[in-house]
């Protein structure tokens, strides 16, 4: 089992236990506030089987970020399998209960998944997919290192693609 820590998380794989807190996220409208809006149980239930899906056969996936001191999880942090204008992609997908903004939570996350992705999984390139107007998403992307590639329709939604590739994110480690 892949767990990843940080000075202050742990990232590890979902559990089906976690399907409440993850569903008392989902439903959050802040927490969804730049996708296809809040979930319910049932669907955050479904989402989770997949994301515990993915883990079990060896997928990269995400991880619940888990605060280190208190034991809280406050969010997720890994990849999502999507398909972007007809090509399979990888993204970095991260989002985190709001309470937990603006701590720079999300960026240690991430840039701990981006040097998994590059270091362990020899990922060839991965991408974040984010909604124009969601600025904090947007800064913690160009944090890791992302470059803006292009905006693209994604599930109806403009969407701006961020992207970086293998060579360039073994290059920013550690940064």
């Amino acid at each position: 089992m892949v767990i990843l820590e940080t000075a202050r998380l742990t990232l590890r794989p979902f559990r089906e236990e976690d399907v409440d807190l993850l569903a008392e996220l989902m439903a959050n409208p802040d927490f969804m506030r730049f996708s296809l809006g809040p979930k319910t149980r049932e669907q955050t239930a479904a989402f989770l089987e997949n994301v515990i899906d993915w883990h079990r056969t060896g997928s990269p996936s995400l991880f619940a970020v888990v605060i280190r001191s208190d034991h809280v999880l406050v969010g997720y942090c890994g990849f999502l399998h999507q398909e972007v204008d007809g090509e399979k992609e990888i993204e970095i997908g991260y989002r985190l209960h709001p309470d937990y903004w603006n701590r720079g939570i999300a960026t240690e996350a991430a840039r701990k998944v981006r040097d998994h992705a590059f270091g362990d999984l020899k990922l060839p390139r991965v991408i974040s997919l984010i909604h124009p107007d969601n600025v904090a998403s947007r800064r913690v992307s160009e944090k890791i290192g992302m470059l803006f590639e292009r905006q693209t329709v994604f599930k109806g939604f403009p969407t701006l693609v961020f992207a970086l590739r293998r060579e360039q994110g073994l290059a920013k480690r550690g940064a």
